[in-house]
């Protein structure tokens, strides 16, 4: 396991129409009658979505309710969970927590200081208020239904200038320039002068209309944009015409995606829209050029195959898979046909990927139930990756079984330690996360280091309660 496999052969990727990403398939919205409309979609306009690990300025979370459905009956044991996962979030970059009010602010900000986080991250060190000296961790009055920000949050798009000075290569060939419009139905409200990142709002519909109400979690990302306007930061809201969620895909940062049809082609998210359509919406609204096509996710995903369950770049031309060691685990077909079509794609360019296998963790149930465990569930953060772990899972099994589970994750984090050299890979138990559905990666949205906007997101964020 861990070791670099090599892809080649025929690609089974979609690539763009020779007219480019940005092309027009049915026109997007042009200037409206206030003049405020932004021509085109992000990918016209120069944006694109940047890698998750490039530089950062800190990373959003959505905090559950007891009243939500994620957690039945377990709610009052999520909490030191996600604390735990502050602790090396808040270690590194700011952490924003999306929470329905001050109420719960209080309550959010008792249980970090109760679960390990510093209680100058928390509350800072100062007298108070948002600007205190020493914090990191940052509240908005934003109400969501459910806690997984990954497919709700606000998805940025960054300046192709900003992706330069960064240091990773933004795509630029086969990409439209200009007022060109995009996926019929798109728009991009306000458009502000001299921007450096957009937000792209994708439709919700809570994995294809399964967890009703989700009006709340739909409503986020114009939130954001619009809190961040009102402190006088310059950024573009694109309102995207397809239901999309950020954990349905996977980029490069050279302008390729990853995705599965089991996902992104379901009649659940777009009806009567043609792949055609769905590709160019992808391509437009997140500033790519190419895509390459998996099938199906793994057994126990609620998302109907979300590829953050199943395969991540950690590089413009890495790829690492989750594989299973039992054959007659029902994950060992999928996975195997998931890591041919991996060897047969090639990227933007018409290369092949370096392809590191790492071990699927011992099967995690309730109530007979599989649960979505993956150790591909990995969040990047600056300088490092934080990776679920699993073996608490299996304390209660016996000795024996309890030593396999720890072997299993000791050996994930090795393969993925090996696929990422110059990042810490910490390891995390997400036992009772995984009892939703999610890990860290569902449970987050990171935010891109653009000039400005980590000062600005703590300028929209609320004051210390005390």
């Amino acid at each position: 396991m861990g070791k670099v496999q090599k892809s080649g052969g025929a690609s089974t990727a979609a690539r763009a129409p020779s007219g480019g990403a940005g092309a027009a398939a049915g026109g997007g919205a042009g200037g409206g009658s206030d003049g405020g409309f932004s021509a085109g979609t992000p990918g016209a306009r120069g944006y694109v979505f940047p890698p998750e690990w490039s530089a950062q300025c800190g990373t959003f979370l959505s905090w559950p309710r007891p009243e939500g459905i994620s957690f039945p009956g377990r709610h009052h044991r999520v909490p030191e969970n996600l604390a735990r996962i502050v602790v090396e979030i808040a270690r590194r970059q700011d952490v924003h927590i999306n929470v329905p009010n001050e109420n719960w602010q209080r309550i959010v900000q008792g249980q970090l200081i109760e679960h390990g986080v510093p209680r100058a991250a928390v509350l800072g060190s100062g007298k108070g208020g948002a600007s205190s000296r020493g914090r990191r961790v940052f509240f908005h009055y934003i109400a969501t239904n459910e806690c997984w920000c990954r497919d709700h949050g606000p998805a940025f798009v960054v300046d192709r200038s900003v992706a330069d000075n960064a240091g990773w290569h933004a795509p630029t060939q086969g990409l439209a320039r200009g007022n060109g419009g995009g996926t019929g139905g798109g728009t991009g409200r306000g458009g502000a002068a001299g921007a450096k990142c957009g937000i792209v709002d994708w439709k919700f519909n809570a994995w294809g209309g399964k967890y009703p109400p989700w009006d709340a979690d739909d409503a986020v990302p114009t939130a954001i944009a619009k809190g961040l306007r009102k402190v006088g930061f310059k950024v573009e809201l694109f309102v995207a015409p397809l239901v999309m969620e950020g954990g349905s895909v996977e980029f490069n940062g050279a302008g390729t995606t990853l995705t599965t049809s089991q996902c992104l082609l379901n009649k659940n998210r777009n009806p009567g829209v043609p792949r055609s359509a769905i590709e160019r919406g992808v391509l437009d609204y997140y500033g790519q050029r190419h895509i390459v096509w998996l099938g199906e996710g793994i057994e126990g995903d609620d998302t109907d195959g979300h590829i953050d369950d199943l395969a991540r770049f950690v590089g413009p031309s890495t790829v690492v898979i989750g594989v299973e060691q039992g054959a007659k685990d029902p994950n060992a077909k999928q996975l195997d046909r998931a890591l041919k079509k991996l060897f047969e794609a090639k990227d933007q360019s018409g290369e092949g990927f370096d392809i590191v296998p790492v071990p699927m963790p011992v099967r995690v149930e309730h109530a007979g139930e599989r649960l979505p465990a993956t150790y591909m569930n990995f969040l990047f953060v600056n300088d490092a990756c934080l990776v679920p772990t699993f073996a608490e899972s299996a304390r209660g099994a016996g000795a024996r079984m309890y030593a396999r589970a720890r072997g299993r994750d000791g050996e994930a984090l090795s393969a993925l330690q090996a696929a990422m050299p110059g990042r810490e890979v910490v390891g995390i138990d997400c036992t009772e996360l995984i009892w939703g559905l999610g890990a860290i990666h569902c449970l987050s949205q990171q935010v891109p280091s653009v000039p400005g906007l980590g000062e600005a997101l703590r300028a929209m964020a609320t004051p210390v309660v005390v």
